[in-house]
């Protein structure tokens, strides 16, 4: 059985539903990813900025129940780690500067990780101006990089490569009033021999091409659908 890194270095274009535990109802799980499976969503990715303890392993035992889909952990700490996923992003908030986010939080991880079969994949995470503070910001107590300081980005993400990071991951933040622009997903996309997520702000269906024309690798959406169920409709397989 392929990995979850492997599917994501394909060549074909893959999208991530995002479900937060903070923000969504256990009991909404059948429903909800009844209409996942109907869609062309390759992956679902599990966590938010902050989460109850033990929230994101009922959520994810819960979601197994009802699809086939690799669950692949976003954490934004180390209490949403379940060896009931399939694989974890290993995320490093190389925007910012804060230590905790860099290695601290990675160091006190270990403990939980060395006992499970969990898929780690080492991310680069950079945050990306997009119009509005976001939960990242406020909890990492980081700024994001600026929209327009593309060469800056560019590099990040190359340092982020060199270091031996599998992914980078351009993120404008839940909730972003403008998603990554189709110019910073085109350079970094040029510049790096690693798969490019991209996520926030993509609310619609031509977003979502923009971003896939662009050079993502695989787009993630949560707040779009936690806002507009309906927006299943427009992508269905």
């Amino acid at each position: 059985m392929r990995g979850v890194y492997q599917n994501i270095q394909t060549n074909t274009k893959q999208l991530a539903v995002l479900i937060d535990p903070d923000k969504f109802l256990v009991k909404n799980t059948a429903g909800f990813i009844e209409k996942v499976n109907r869609s062309i969503a390759t992956h679902i990715f599990v966590g938010g900025s902050i989460v109850d303890i033990d929230v994101t392993d009922i959520l994810v035992e819960e979601i197994k129940k009802h699809t086939q889909l690799p669950i692949v952990l976003f954490p934004g700490d180390v209490t949403q780690i379940t060896e009931k996923a399939d694989a974890i992003l290993f995320l490093s908030l190389i925007s910012g500067r804060n230590p905790e986010y860099l290695i601290g939080k990675h160091v006190k991880s270990v403990t939980k990780l060395r006992n499970t079969t969990l898929e780690v994949i080492s991310t680069g995470y950079i945050l990306i101006e997009s119009g509005k503070a976001t939960a990242v910001q406020q909890v990492t107590q980081t700024l994001p990089l600026e929209r327009g300081a593309i060469d800056n980005i560019v590099d990040t993400a190359k340092a982020a490569q060199l270091l031996g990071m599998k992914l980078i991951y351009l993120e404008a933040g839940s909730g972003a009033r403008v998603p990554v622009s189709q110019a910073i997903i085109a350079k970094v996309k040029q510049e790096v021999e690693v798969p490019v997520i991209v996520g926030g702000g993509i609310r619609n269906l031509k977003q979502l091409e923009n971003a896939y024309a662009s050079g993502a690798d695989l787009v993630v959406i949560g707040t779009a659908f936690e806002e507009d169920e309906f927006f299943f409709e427009a992508l269905k397989k």
